[in-house]
């Protein structure tokens, strides 16, 4: 109930503040966001946590690595990125000449992911599962643990912007991939550095789009 309360909470300030009016009160939106997902966080590290949950090995690095490219790559052929030209700062209605900007962007997309998987996988997944385990059996609770963490997943996205059905999809399928690695693996970094490379390939690619422009 802390989760939900503290999220729904941060969710609601920061969409309000995304579609301000108001000079500078939309950069806002992230930090409420962010304190919101945080502080159910916070709240349940201090009641306590599973062994190891935050304990990294480099076989986290691999598979984060690894599956966040792969993601990427599912997300073009998705997306049939094949056929178009590379993303550019331009067709994004960004500047990275502006490094306000250039700052608001990265933390969006390299912090983000470390707030976003925190709460939704070291919280939400590993409560749920806990919850539903004993009731329901080790099997039935993760895959209910996935299905909710990754439809939040979603959710929380479009509370932004709306998307079309096979973004929707592709945020669902990083958002199940993430949970699966926190069930099987017991650990949350590895889907912390998968949604991380994921975001930052998408920025390596606008990079050289936008070079090439």
């Amino acid at each position: 109930m802390c989760a939900l309360l503290g999220a729904g909470a941060g969710i609601l300030a920061s969409v309000v503040l995304a579609h301000s009016s108001a000079a500078g009160v939309a950069a806002l939106s992230l930090p409420a966001l962010w304190i919101g997902l945080l502080v159910p966080v916070a709240y349940a590290v201090l009641r306590g946590r599973p062994a190891g949950l935050f304990r990294l090995r480099l076989l986290d690095v691999l598979w984060g690595v690894g599956l966040g490219v792969g993601l990427r790559l599912l997300q073009g052929s998705l997306s049939d990125a094949n056929a178009a030209s590379f993303p550019t700062a331009t067709s994004l209605s960004l500047d990275l000449a502006t490094s306000s900007l250039t700052a608001i962007t990265l933390a969006a997309a390299l912090i983000g992911p470390l707030v976003e998987e925190i709460f939704f996988r070291s919280v939400l997944v590993v409560v749920i599962f806990q919850m539903l385990r004993r009731s329901l059996g080790a099997f039935t609770a993760g895959a209910t643990a996935l299905l909710v963490s990754a439809g939040a997943f979603v959710c929380l996205h479009g509370a932004y912007a709306p998307f079309s059905l096979s973004s929707g999809l592709q945020l669902f399928i990083v958002g199940g991939v993430c949970s699966l690695l926190v069930l099987l693996t017991g650990r949350v970094w590895s889907a912390v550095i998968l949604h991380v490379v994921y975001n930052a390939v998408y920025l390596v690619l606008v990079g050289i789009g936008t070079a090439g422009a």
